[in-house]
Formats: C-alpha cells, structure tokens, sequence
C-alpha cells in the first residue's frame, strides 16, 4: 500500500530540524506526527525542550516546536508499505530536503529520529553546511530503555529556544 508523508512544519525561525523517515500508520489515521501511543517522540522533544509536549492538544504541541524553533518532517516522500515498520518500505521517493533546507535561513541543525531516517538523509545533506545529528529513533520498536533516548536525545538543547 502507497503510503504518503505529511508536509513539513516548519517556519522562517526554524533552527533545528527533526526528520524521521515516514508516519506510521497509527500517524497516517490520526493525520498527526508521531500519533502512536507508545512512541515517544513527544516525551522526548518535550524534555528537550522543557514542555510537557504530550499533555498538549496536537496543534499546540506544533506551535510549541515551532516556538522552540524546531521543524519536524520525513525523509521519505512517498513508499510502500506494509504496516509502519521502515524494514517494510519498498520503493521509497525521497522528500525535497534540499530545497526546504535552502528555505530555512536560521537552520543549524538536521537531527534524524532513527537509522533509516539518518541513512536516507545523511545521503542527500552531507556536505551541505549543516550539522547532522543521528538520534535513536523515537518508535516503540526500537526497544532501547527510554531514559538512554532521553540521554542521548539531550544533545539538541543547545539548538532550540527554551522558553
């Protein structure tokens, strides 16, 4: 089954971006990043943050990255797959992040949330003046303990606006 990635949320202000590789399928039902109950992509970027991310409403959790000056997106455009595992992607059409990177004037940052987003990414951004950083992905079938995610997701406080 085609399975398509949702736009970028991204502003003018955007420093950090966060790039996984593409939604779920509890994601694609809900229309929202990272809408698995168990993933814990809001938890993490949360403490970096300094927000209770996952107590917000969906759409204040966004206005809350984006007031961090964090961006989210994928790395893949497009792909079939069955289920939401990325060993599953076939036939995958890269995201333009070449071009939304050039619309970012105070980017600083490329993290990627997990190895198959930090594959296929690190393969079109090497090289191109941003500093690229490999996290441990955020989904529940990476079983890692959450307080070693927390750890090394640390990393990117430099990078945002606490507020």
């Amino acid at each position: 089954m085609k399975k398509l990635a949702f736009g970028p949320v991204v502003d003018d202000q955007t420093r950090l971006l966060i790039l996984g590789s593409l939604p779920g399928d509890a994601s694609l039902k809900a229309a929202q990043y990272y809408a698995h109950p168990q993933n814990a992509f809001w938890r993490l970027i949360g403490g970096v943050i300094g927000r209770d991310l996952a107590a917000l409403a969906y759409l204040d959790r966004l206005d809350a990255l984006k007031g961090a000056g964090v961006g989210l997106w994928d790395v893949i455009a497009s792909a079939e797959r069955a289920g939401s595992l990325d060993a599953a992607i076939r036939s995958p059409e890269a995201a333009d992040l070449v071009g939304l990177i050039d619309s970012l004037p105070t980017l600083r940052v490329v993290a990627f949330n997990g190895a198959t987003a930090a594959k296929m990414g690190r393969r079109v951004l090497d090289g191109r003046g941003v500093t690229l950083i490999d996290l441990p992905s955020s989904s529940p079938a990476h079983a890692r303990p959450l307080a070693e995610k927390v750890e090394r997701w640390a990393v990117l406080k430099p990078f945002v606006a606490l507020e």
